[in-house]
Protein backbone atom coordinates (compact mmCIF):
# COMPACT_ATOMS: atom_id res chain seq x y z
CA UNK A 1 0.00 0.00 0.00
CA UNK A 2 1.31 3.22 -0.98
CA UNK A 3 1.88 5.98 1.65
CA UNK A 4 -0.97 8.29 0.25
CA UNK A 5 -3.11 5.51 0.51
CA UNK A 6 -2.27 4.59 3.70
CA UNK A 7 -2.92 8.36 5.38
CA UNK A 8 -6.04 8.96 3.66
CA UNK A 9 -7.27 5.07 4.86
CA UNK A 10 -6.22 5.58 8.66
CA UNK A 11 -7.59 9.25 8.10
CA UNK A 12 -10.90 7.78 7.34
CA UNK A 13 -11.20 5.16 10.15
CA UNK A 14 -9.85 8.37 12.93
CA UNK A 15 -12.67 10.18 11.54
CA UNK A 16 -14.75 7.40 11.81
CA UNK A 17 -14.07 6.18 15.16
CA UNK A 18 -13.68 10.53 16.39
CA UNK A 19 -17.36 10.19 15.70
CA UNK A 20 -18.29 7.21 17.18
CA UNK A 21 -16.56 7.97 20.51
CA UNK A 22 -18.29 4.40 21.21
CA UNK A 23 -18.77 1.37 19.07
CA UNK A 24 -21.68 -0.96 18.72
CA UNK A 25 -22.92 -4.06 16.47
CA UNK A 26 -25.79 -1.86 14.85
CA UNK A 27 -25.15 -5.12 11.49
CA UNK A 28 -25.36 -7.54 14.62
CA UNK A 29 -24.03 -11.04 13.36
CA UNK A 30 -23.99 -13.84 10.44
CA UNK A 31 -23.16 -17.41 11.30
CA UNK A 32 -22.17 -18.98 8.01
CA UNK A 33 -21.21 -22.01 6.27
CA UNK A 34 -21.74 -24.08 9.64
CA UNK A 35 -20.75 -28.01 9.27
CA UNK A 36 -20.18 -30.41 11.59
CA UNK A 37 -17.11 -29.37 12.78
CA UNK A 38 -16.50 -25.44 11.67
CA UNK A 39 -18.67 -22.14 11.50
CA UNK A 40 -17.75 -18.65 10.11
CA UNK A 41 -18.90 -15.53 12.31
CA UNK A 42 -19.23 -12.13 10.55
CA UNK A 43 -19.48 -8.86 12.51
CA UNK A 44 -18.69 -5.17 11.74
CA UNK A 45 -18.27 -2.45 14.56
CA UNK A 46 -20.28 0.50 13.80
CA UNK A 47 -20.54 4.61 15.34
CA UNK A 48 -24.07 4.12 16.67
CA UNK A 49 -26.55 1.27 18.12
CA UNK A 50 -28.99 1.54 15.00
CA UNK A 51 -29.27 2.26 11.12
CA UNK A 52 -29.93 6.55 10.90
CA UNK A 53 -33.80 6.72 10.82
CA UNK A 54 -33.76 9.87 11.05
CA UNK A 55 -31.35 10.86 7.57
CA UNK A 56 -31.59 12.92 4.80
CA UNK A 57 -34.29 11.27 2.20
CA UNK A 58 -32.55 10.08 -1.04
CA UNK A 59 -33.54 11.69 -4.14
CA UNK A 60 -35.18 10.54 -6.99
CA UNK A 61 -32.56 9.11 -9.27
CA UNK A 62 -29.55 9.61 -6.93
CA UNK A 63 -26.22 7.31 -7.39
CA UNK A 64 -23.75 9.87 -5.39
CA UNK A 65 -23.86 11.49 -1.77
CA UNK A 66 -25.34 15.26 -1.99
CA UNK A 67 -23.19 17.89 -2.22
CA UNK A 68 -22.66 19.24 1.28
CA UNK A 69 -23.62 15.94 2.77
CA UNK A 70 -21.96 12.94 4.34
CA UNK A 71 -22.86 9.77 3.99
CA UNK A 72 -23.66 9.41 7.56
CA UNK A 73 -26.48 11.48 7.40
CA UNK A 74 -28.66 9.81 4.78
CA UNK A 75 -31.37 7.87 5.81
CA UNK A 76 -30.67 4.37 7.04
CA UNK A 77 -26.87 4.98 6.94
CA UNK A 78 -24.47 3.11 9.85
CA UNK A 79 -21.30 4.36 9.49
CA UNK A 80 -18.40 2.23 10.84
CA UNK A 81 -16.55 1.95 13.54
CA UNK A 82 -12.43 1.37 14.48
CA UNK A 83 -12.28 -0.78 17.18
CA UNK A 84 -11.05 -4.78 18.55
CA UNK A 85 -13.69 -7.47 18.50
CA UNK A 86 -13.42 -10.82 20.26
CA UNK A 87 -15.48 -14.43 20.44
CA UNK A 88 -16.12 -16.61 23.25
CA UNK A 89 -17.96 -19.91 22.49
CA UNK A 90 -19.32 -23.27 24.55
CA UNK A 91 -21.59 -25.68 23.87
CA UNK A 92 -25.30 -24.68 25.54
CA UNK A 93 -25.36 -27.74 27.61
CA UNK A 94 -22.44 -26.57 29.52
CA UNK A 95 -20.67 -29.75 29.05
CA UNK A 96 -17.21 -29.02 27.29
CA UNK A 97 -14.29 -26.08 27.59
CA UNK A 98 -15.12 -22.35 27.07
CA UNK A 99 -13.18 -21.43 24.24
CA UNK A 100 -12.26 -17.57 22.92
CA UNK A 101 -10.14 -15.84 20.16
CA UNK A 102 -8.20 -13.02 20.62
CA UNK A 103 -8.62 -9.35 20.37
CA UNK A 104 -8.28 -8.51 16.59
CA UNK A 105 -8.98 -4.98 14.76
CA UNK A 106 -11.69 -4.69 12.68
CA UNK A 107 -10.43 -3.78 9.11
CA UNK A 108 -11.45 -0.33 8.12
CA UNK A 109 -10.42 -1.48 4.52
CA UNK A 110 -13.15 -4.03 4.80
CA UNK A 111 -15.53 -1.83 6.09
CA UNK A 112 -14.77 -2.27 9.59
CA UNK A 113 -15.86 -5.99 9.43
CA UNK A 114 -14.11 -8.96 10.49
CA UNK A 115 -14.60 -13.13 9.54
CA UNK A 116 -13.80 -15.56 12.42
CA UNK A 117 -12.99 -18.72 11.14
CA UNK A 118 -13.42 -21.65 13.46
CA UNK A 119 -12.30 -24.57 12.00
CA UNK A 120 -12.01 -27.99 13.44
CA UNK A 121 -12.96 -26.57 16.75
CA UNK A 122 -16.69 -27.90 17.16
CA UNK A 123 -18.45 -31.00 18.10
CA UNK A 124 -21.15 -32.30 15.81
CA UNK A 125 -24.82 -32.32 16.28
CA UNK A 126 -24.07 -29.33 19.29
CA UNK A 127 -26.03 -26.61 20.12
CA UNK A 128 -23.51 -23.49 20.73
CA UNK A 129 -23.91 -20.02 22.46
CA UNK A 130 -21.05 -17.33 21.31
CA UNK A 131 -20.25 -14.22 22.05
CA UNK A 132 -18.68 -11.30 20.29
CA UNK A 133 -17.72 -8.38 21.68
CA UNK A 134 -16.58 -5.08 21.09
CA UNK A 135 -14.14 -2.11 22.41
CA UNK A 136 -12.74 1.11 20.79
CA UNK A 137 -8.79 0.70 19.99
CA UNK A 138 -6.51 1.54 23.45
CA UNK A 139 -9.72 0.24 25.46
CA UNK A 140 -8.99 -2.85 28.35
CA UNK A 141 -12.38 -3.72 28.45
CA UNK A 142 -15.46 -4.78 25.80
CA UNK A 143 -18.00 -2.38 25.51
CA UNK A 144 -20.68 -3.75 23.53
CA UNK A 145 -21.45 -7.58 22.98
CA UNK A 146 -24.42 -9.88 22.13
CA UNK A 147 -25.11 -13.01 22.74
CA UNK A 148 -25.72 -15.49 19.70
CA UNK A 149 -26.11 -19.49 19.00
CA UNK A 150 -26.01 -22.18 16.31
CA UNK A 151 -26.20 -25.60 15.73
CA UNK A 152 -24.08 -27.98 14.08
CA UNK A 153 -24.70 -30.79 11.78
CA UNK A 154 -24.62 -34.50 12.61
CA UNK A 155 -21.68 -36.88 11.44
CA UNK A 156 -22.44 -38.42 8.40
CA UNK A 157 -23.47 -41.50 9.64
CA UNK A 158 -26.04 -40.58 11.69
CA UNK A 159 -29.78 -40.33 10.65
CA UNK A 160 -30.97 -36.73 12.24
CA UNK A 161 -34.01 -34.60 11.01
CA UNK A 162 -33.23 -31.06 9.68
CA UNK A 163 -35.44 -28.16 8.43
CA UNK A 164 -33.91 -25.30 6.58
CA UNK A 165 -35.46 -22.08 4.54
CA UNK A 166 -34.35 -20.73 1.33
CA UNK A 167 -35.25 -17.19 -0.08
CA UNK A 168 -34.47 -14.64 -2.85
CA UNK A 169 -34.85 -10.91 -3.56
CA UNK A 170 -34.74 -8.82 -0.82
CA UNK A 171 -34.80 -5.13 -1.52
CA UNK A 172 -34.97 -2.63 1.38
CA UNK A 173 -37.74 -0.51 -0.74
CA UNK A 174 -40.20 -3.34 -0.84
CA UNK A 175 -40.03 -4.63 2.82
CA UNK A 176 -43.30 -4.81 4.25
CA UNK A 177 -42.26 -3.84 7.85
CA UNK A 178 -40.80 -0.25 7.44
CA UNK A 179 -39.00 -0.72 10.75
CA UNK A 180 -38.61 -3.48 11.26
CA UNK A 181 -37.47 -5.45 7.66
CA UNK A 182 -38.82 -8.41 5.87
CA UNK A 183 -41.54 -10.04 8.06
CA UNK A 184 -40.50 -13.76 6.34
CA UNK A 185 -37.34 -13.70 9.01
CA UNK A 186 -39.59 -13.97 11.81
CA UNK A 187 -42.00 -16.48 10.13
CA UNK A 188 -38.89 -18.70 9.55
CA UNK A 189 -37.47 -18.14 12.93
CA UNK A 190 -40.77 -19.29 14.49
CA UNK A 191 -40.13 -22.87 12.31
CA UNK A 192 -36.22 -23.07 14.16
CA UNK A 193 -34.20 -24.12 11.12
CA UNK A 194 -30.81 -25.28 11.32
CA UNK A 195 -29.83 -23.35 8.50
CA UNK A 196 -30.62 -20.93 5.80
CA UNK A 197 -30.24 -19.88 2.20
CA UNK A 198 -30.49 -16.78 0.65
CA UNK A 199 -29.74 -17.28 -3.01
CA UNK A 200 -28.53 -13.86 -4.25
CA UNK A 201 -30.53 -10.77 -4.67
CA UNK A 202 -29.25 -10.05 -1.00
CA UNK A 203 -28.85 -6.72 -2.00
CA UNK A 204 -30.52 -4.20 -5.38
CA UNK A 205 -27.41 -2.58 -6.21
CA UNK A 206 -29.19 -0.62 -9.71
CA UNK A 207 -32.57 -0.07 -8.06
CA UNK A 208 -33.19 3.25 -6.39
CA UNK A 209 -32.86 5.06 -3.48
CA UNK A 210 -29.74 5.24 -4.11
CA UNK A 211 -28.90 3.81 -7.46
CA UNK A 212 -24.78 1.83 -6.24
CA UNK A 213 -22.54 2.96 -8.62
CA UNK A 214 -19.91 3.30 -5.86
CA UNK A 215 -18.03 0.68 -3.57
CA UNK A 216 -19.04 3.58 -1.15
CA UNK A 217 -22.68 2.92 -1.72
CA UNK A 218 -22.84 -0.53 -2.35
CA UNK A 219 -21.99 -1.07 1.25
CA UNK A 220 -24.25 1.68 2.20
CA UNK A 221 -26.91 -0.70 0.98
CA UNK A 222 -25.34 -3.91 2.89
CA UNK A 223 -24.93 -2.03 6.04
CA UNK A 224 -28.81 -0.58 5.68
CA UNK A 225 -30.42 -3.94 5.40
CA UNK A 226 -28.61 -6.27 7.83
CA UNK A 227 -29.23 -3.29 10.53
CA UNK A 228 -33.11 -3.81 10.52
CA UNK A 229 -34.33 -5.79 13.30
CA UNK A 230 -36.04 -8.69 11.93
CA UNK A 231 -32.72 -9.55 9.74
CA UNK A 232 -30.73 -8.91 13.05
CA UNK A 233 -32.94 -11.26 14.88
CA UNK A 234 -32.81 -14.09 12.68
CA UNK A 235 -29.03 -14.22 11.48
CA UNK A 236 -28.14 -14.15 15.24
CA UNK A 237 -29.93 -17.91 15.71
CA UNK A 238 -29.95 -19.06 11.99
CA UNK A 239 -26.64 -19.94 10.06
CA UNK A 240 -26.50 -18.97 6.71
CA UNK A 241 -25.14 -20.27 3.13
CA UNK A 242 -24.96 -17.13 0.82
CA UNK A 243 -24.91 -16.98 -2.90
CA UNK A 244 -24.72 -14.37 -5.24
CA UNK A 245 -26.38 -13.17 -8.14
CA UNK A 246 -26.75 -10.59 -10.56
CA UNK A 247 -28.22 -7.47 -8.43
CA UNK A 248 -25.68 -7.74 -5.34
CA UNK A 249 -22.65 -8.42 -7.80
CA UNK A 250 -23.30 -5.56 -9.97
CA UNK A 251 -26.67 -4.90 -12.14
CA UNK A 252 -29.05 -6.79 -14.03
CA UNK A 253 -27.48 -9.90 -16.07
CA UNK A 254 -24.18 -9.11 -15.43
CA UNK A 255 -21.42 -11.52 -15.92
CA UNK A 256 -17.23 -10.86 -15.79
CA UNK A 257 -15.54 -7.86 -16.92
CA UNK A 258 -18.30 -5.46 -17.06
CA UNK A 259 -18.90 -2.78 -14.47
CA UNK A 260 -21.40 -0.47 -12.98
CA UNK A 261 -20.79 2.98 -12.84
CA UNK A 262 -17.48 3.52 -10.39
CA UNK A 263 -18.13 -0.17 -9.37
CA UNK A 264 -16.22 -3.05 -10.72
CA UNK A 265 -17.12 -6.57 -10.83
CA UNK A 266 -14.24 -7.36 -8.61
CA UNK A 267 -14.91 -5.10 -6.28
CA UNK A 268 -18.83 -6.10 -6.53
CA UNK A 269 -17.79 -9.95 -5.79
CA UNK A 270 -15.26 -8.52 -2.87
CA UNK A 271 -17.91 -6.66 -1.06
CA UNK A 272 -20.15 -9.55 -1.38
CA UNK A 273 -17.71 -11.69 0.48
CA UNK A 274 -17.08 -9.25 2.65
CA UNK A 275 -20.38 -8.70 3.93
CA UNK A 276 -20.96 -11.89 4.42
CA UNK A 277 -19.60 -15.21 6.41
CA UNK A 278 -17.93 -17.16 3.39
CA UNK A 279 -14.98 -19.25 3.37
CA UNK A 280 -12.31 -19.48 0.81
CA UNK A 281 -14.35 -20.96 -2.10
CA UNK A 282 -17.53 -19.69 -3.51
CA UNK A 283 -18.82 -23.43 -4.57
CA UNK A 284 -19.64 -25.72 -1.63
CA UNK A 285 -21.50 -28.69 -0.32
CA UNK A 286 -23.24 -29.54 3.07
CA UNK A 287 -23.46 -32.97 4.28
CA UNK A 288 -26.77 -33.43 6.79
CA UNK A 289 -25.94 -36.37 8.84
CA UNK A 290 -26.50 -39.48 6.42
CA UNK A 291 -29.44 -38.83 4.75
CA UNK A 292 -29.11 -34.97 2.87
CA UNK A 293 -26.70 -33.46 1.27
CA UNK A 294 -27.05 -30.07 -0.47
CA UNK A 295 -24.90 -28.21 -2.83
CA UNK A 296 -24.48 -24.50 -3.56
CA UNK A 297 -23.14 -23.62 -6.73
CA UNK A 298 -21.90 -20.22 -8.04
CA UNK A 299 -23.80 -18.62 -11.33
CA UNK A 300 -22.21 -15.09 -11.33
CA UNK A 301 -18.23 -15.53 -11.13
CA UNK A 302 -17.33 -17.97 -14.06
CA UNK A 303 -20.08 -17.23 -16.44
CA UNK A 304 -20.18 -16.67 -20.32
CA UNK A 305 -21.50 -13.52 -21.56
CA UNK A 306 -25.08 -13.93 -21.85
CA UNK A 307 -24.66 -12.96 -25.37
CA UNK A 308 -22.18 -15.05 -26.48
CA UNK A 309 -23.49 -17.89 -28.77
CA UNK A 310 -24.71 -21.16 -27.21
CA UNK A 311 -22.87 -24.17 -27.08
CA UNK A 312 -20.46 -26.74 -25.74
CA UNK A 313 -17.97 -23.80 -24.72
CA UNK A 314 -20.90 -21.51 -23.12
CA UNK A 315 -21.35 -21.80 -19.61
CA UNK A 316 -22.75 -20.69 -16.25
CA UNK A 317 -20.59 -22.77 -13.51
CA UNK A 318 -17.26 -22.96 -15.98
CA UNK A 319 -15.79 -25.97 -16.38
CA UNK A 320 -13.73 -26.64 -12.72
CA UNK A 321 -17.19 -25.85 -10.86
CA UNK A 322 -18.85 -28.24 -13.39
CA UNK A 323 -16.82 -31.35 -12.85
CA UNK A 324 -16.45 -30.95 -9.19
CA UNK A 325 -20.51 -31.31 -9.20
CA UNK A 326 -20.71 -34.50 -11.19
CA UNK A 327 -17.93 -35.44 -9.24
CA UNK A 328 -19.21 -34.99 -5.86
CA UNK A 329 -22.82 -35.35 -6.69
CA UNK A 330 -22.59 -38.95 -8.31
CA UNK A 331 -20.10 -40.10 -5.34
CA UNK A 332 -22.32 -39.07 -2.73
CA UNK A 333 -24.46 -42.04 -0.72
CA UNK A 334 -27.03 -39.25 0.75
CA UNK A 335 -30.62 -40.49 0.83
CA UNK A 336 -31.83 -36.90 -0.93
CA UNK A 337 -29.59 -34.46 -2.28
CA UNK A 338 -30.23 -31.14 -3.23
CA UNK A 339 -28.87 -28.48 -6.00
CA UNK A 340 -29.58 -24.85 -5.14
CA UNK A 341 -29.35 -22.66 -7.68
CA UNK A 342 -29.56 -18.95 -7.98
CA UNK A 343 -31.30 -19.29 -11.39
CA UNK A 344 -33.64 -21.52 -12.96
CA UNK A 345 -32.30 -24.78 -14.05
CA UNK A 346 -35.95 -26.38 -15.35
CA UNK A 347 -38.21 -23.69 -15.88
CA UNK A 348 -39.94 -22.33 -17.57
CA UNK A 349 -39.08 -18.63 -17.47
CA UNK A 350 -39.89 -15.91 -19.55
CA UNK A 351 -39.48 -16.03 -23.23
CA UNK A 352 -37.27 -12.49 -23.05
CA UNK A 353 -34.86 -13.79 -19.92
CA UNK A 354 -31.08 -14.86 -21.73
CA UNK A 355 -29.51 -15.79 -18.54
CA UNK A 356 -30.06 -19.13 -16.87
CA UNK A 357 -30.29 -22.54 -17.44
CA UNK A 358 -34.07 -22.66 -18.71
CA UNK A 359 -33.55 -20.58 -21.45
CA UNK A 360 -32.56 -20.78 -24.57
CA UNK A 361 -29.80 -18.76 -24.21
CA UNK A 362 -27.89 -21.53 -22.09
CA UNK A 363 -29.64 -24.31 -23.27
CA UNK A 364 -26.51 -26.68 -24.20
CA UNK A 365 -25.39 -26.39 -20.70
CA UNK A 366 -29.01 -26.84 -19.54
CA UNK A 367 -29.35 -30.01 -21.38
CA UNK A 368 -26.91 -31.23 -20.01
CA UNK A 369 -27.35 -30.28 -16.61
CA UNK A 370 -30.94 -32.07 -16.65
CA UNK A 371 -29.26 -35.29 -18.55
CA UNK A 372 -27.32 -35.49 -15.65
CA UNK A 373 -29.89 -35.02 -12.87
CA UNK A 374 -32.05 -37.40 -14.62
CA UNK A 375 -29.55 -40.22 -13.71
CA UNK A 376 -29.56 -39.58 -9.87
CA UNK A 377 -32.18 -40.94 -8.02
CA UNK A 378 -33.92 -38.81 -5.14
CA UNK A 379 -32.02 -35.31 -6.24
CA UNK A 380 -34.05 -32.54 -6.28
CA UNK A 381 -33.09 -28.65 -7.51
CA UNK A 382 -33.95 -25.73 -5.81
CA UNK A 383 -33.80 -21.71 -7.58
CA UNK A 384 -34.19 -18.26 -6.21
CA UNK A 385 -34.19 -15.26 -8.67
CA UNK A 386 -37.60 -15.82 -10.22
CA UNK A 387 -40.42 -13.49 -8.97
CA UNK A 388 -42.85 -16.21 -8.28
CA UNK A 389 -43.19 -19.63 -6.42
CA UNK A 390 -43.56 -22.84 -8.26
CA UNK A 391 -42.85 -26.15 -8.36
CA UNK A 392 -41.93 -27.67 -11.82
CA UNK A 393 -41.40 -31.22 -13.37
CA UNK A 394 -39.05 -31.21 -16.36
CA UNK A 395 -40.96 -33.36 -18.91
CA UNK A 396 -37.74 -35.07 -20.56
CA UNK A 397 -35.68 -35.59 -16.94
CA UNK A 398 -38.19 -35.70 -14.63
CA UNK A 399 -36.20 -33.66 -12.61
CA UNK A 400 -38.52 -31.50 -10.30
CA UNK A 401 -37.32 -27.60 -9.23
CA UNK A 402 -38.67 -25.71 -6.76
CA UNK A 403 -38.61 -21.66 -7.12
CA UNK A 404 -38.80 -20.21 -3.44
CA UNK A 405 -40.08 -16.78 -4.57
CA UNK A 406 -39.62 -13.05 -3.47
CA UNK A 407 -39.39 -11.57 -0.03
CA UNK A 408 -42.52 -9.92 -0.19
CA UNK A 409 -45.82 -9.16 -2.09
CA UNK A 410 -44.45 -6.04 -3.61
CA UNK A 411 -41.99 -7.53 -5.37
CA UNK A 412 -43.74 -10.33 -6.95
CA UNK A 413 -44.43 -10.67 -10.36
CA UNK A 414 -43.43 -10.57 -13.94
CA UNK A 415 -45.01 -14.04 -14.40
CA UNK A 416 -48.87 -14.78 -14.55
CA UNK A 417 -50.95 -17.34 -13.41
CA UNK A 418 -52.80 -17.74 -16.78
CA UNK A 419 -48.89 -18.85 -17.87
CA UNK A 420 -49.62 -22.18 -16.17
CA UNK A 421 -48.18 -24.78 -17.84
CA UNK A 422 -47.90 -28.95 -17.77
CA UNK A 423 -44.65 -28.18 -16.53
CA UNK A 424 -46.36 -26.81 -13.02
CA UNK A 425 -47.34 -28.56 -10.24
CA UNK A 426 -47.94 -25.80 -8.17
CA UNK A 427 -48.13 -22.48 -9.19
CA UNK A 428 -48.47 -18.71 -7.52
CA UNK A 429 -47.24 -15.46 -7.91
CA UNK A 430 -46.34 -13.87 -4.22
CA UNK A 431 -43.54 -13.62 -2.12
CA UNK A 432 -42.62 -15.62 0.42
CA UNK A 433 -40.12 -18.62 1.18
CA UNK A 434 -39.06 -22.09 0.75
CA UNK A 435 -38.79 -24.68 3.81
CA UNK A 436 -37.59 -27.77 3.37
CA UNK A 437 -37.74 -30.69 5.95
CA UNK A 438 -35.72 -33.90 6.51
CA UNK A 439 -38.31 -36.22 8.54
CA UNK A 440 -38.90 -39.85 9.94
CA UNK A 441 -42.59 -40.94 9.75
CA UNK A 442 -42.34 -44.67 10.64
CA UNK A 443 -38.23 -44.69 10.20
CA UNK A 444 -38.33 -43.79 6.87
CA UNK A 445 -36.62 -40.68 5.11
CA UNK A 446 -38.81 -38.11 3.86
CA UNK A 447 -37.71 -34.81 2.27
CA UNK A 448 -41.18 -32.67 2.36
CA UNK A 449 -40.82 -28.95 0.42
CA UNK A 450 -43.34 -26.38 1.70
CA UNK A 451 -44.04 -22.93 0.04
CA UNK A 452 -44.71 -20.29 2.80
CA UNK A 453 -46.92 -17.21 1.87
CA UNK A 454 -44.91 -13.55 2.73
CA UNK A 455 -47.30 -14.01 6.33
CA UNK A 456 -45.85 -17.85 7.07
CA UNK A 457 -48.62 -19.50 6.00
CA UNK A 458 -48.23 -22.67 3.85
CA UNK A 459 -49.33 -22.44 0.26
CA UNK A 460 -48.19 -25.66 -0.85
CA UNK A 461 -46.67 -29.00 0.17
CA UNK A 462 -45.15 -31.43 -1.38
CA UNK A 463 -43.54 -34.49 0.17
CA UNK A 464 -40.84 -36.53 -1.42
CA UNK A 465 -39.99 -40.39 -0.54
CA UNK A 466 -37.25 -42.46 -1.21
CA UNK A 467 -37.03 -43.41 -4.93
CA UNK A 468 -40.10 -40.84 -5.57
CA UNK A 469 -37.88 -40.14 -8.80
CA UNK A 470 -36.92 -42.85 -10.99
CA UNK A 471 -35.34 -42.96 -14.15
Amino acid sequence: MNLTLMIGLFGLASAAQSAAEEVHFACGVKVGEVTDSSAVIWTRLTAKPDRNLAGVAWAEGADRVPEGRSLAEMEGSVAGALGEVRLQWWPRSGVGSRLSTDWVPVNPERDFTHQFQVRDQLRAQTEYLFLVEGRPLGAEEAECSLIASFRTAPKEEVSAPATFTVITGQEYARRDDKLGGHQIFAHMQVLNPDFFVHTGDVVYHDKPGPFAKSPELARYKWNRIYAMPLQRSFHAVVPSWFMTDDHDVLKNDCWPGQSYGELSWDEGLSIFREQTPTGPRPYRRLRWGRDLEVWFVEGREFRSPNNMEDGPLKSIWGAEQKAWFFETFAASDATFRVLVSSTPVVGPDRSGKKDNHANEAFKSEGDELRAFLATQKDAYVICGDRHWQYVSEDPDSGIREYSCGPTTDRHAGGFSQKNRSDTHRYLKVCGGFLAVSLDYPEDEATLTFRHHAADGSVNNEDVRAVEDQLH
